[in-house]
């Protein structure tokens, strides 16, 4: 019997947010030290890098756990199209309205799932969250609808006030890290008490009983 070799915790985490942070290094070591036109430059290769570490992250996620999730290719397959576009115009603009399509896309596809009854979460993430009832998927598929729509106008919002006209990019970029991503996980820890109210873990723990 073949044994399969379980994955880090980890894993998931790096596949999902290290293409972020290495567009976050990539473009701090490329730009100048003085603001100004230059930025651009530094922008089209942490964009370039981003792009080469998003298909890095597809690559591992086949290999290390055996499939490729809708959402990361959803997201590297704008991640590669505004990017694309950013590196040929030169313009960050379309790299920043990258996640605000992203989140619209999710949060609106999760909402509209949930209305008709079928929480897309559930077919998304049943692996990671073994015994959620359907009140449970329904909850969080709803909750994560909003709390994605919420991160479109937050980043809009951003975008709006710093960005390559105004010479403050990299504060845009420092947002993700300092601000979307602790947002991100506060947001999933905060959810513990309900699933568990609704079965998170339970038909896992009666499997091992036996």
């Amino acid at each position: 019997m073949t044994v399969k070799k379980k994955n880090p915790a980890w894993l998931p985490m790096a596949i999902d947010y290290g293409p972020v942070l290495v567009f976050f290094l990539a473009y701090r070591l490329s730009r100048p030290a003085t603001t100004g036109i230059g930025d651009i430059v530094a922008i089209t290769q942490g964009t370039g890098a981003f792009m080469a570490a998003t298909l890095v992250a597809l690559i591992v996620s086949k290999w290390r756990m055996g499939r490729i999730s809708p959402m990361l290719w959803l997201s590297s397959v704008l991640v590669c199209g505004f990017g694309a576009l950013t590196i040929i115009f030169h313009d960050a603009t379309f790299v920043q309205i990258k996640p605000t399509v992203i989140y619209l896309l999710c949060g609106g596809g999760l909402l509209i799932g949930n209305w008709r009854g079928k929480p897309l979460l559930k077919i998304l993430l049943a692996d990671a969250f073994v015994g959620l009832d359907d009140d449970g998927w329904r909850i969080l598929s709803r909750n994560w609808g909003w709390f994605f729509l919420f991160f479109a106008a937050l980043n809009e919002g951003l975008r709006h006030v710093y960005n390559q006209a105004n010479h403050n990019f990299d504060t845009w970029i420092a947002m993700k890290l300092y601000v979307f991503m602790p947002l991100s996980f506060l947001f999933t820890f905060g959810h513990m008490p309900m699933l568990m109210r609704h079965g998170l873990g339970q038909e896992q723990d009666s499997e091992e009983e036996k």
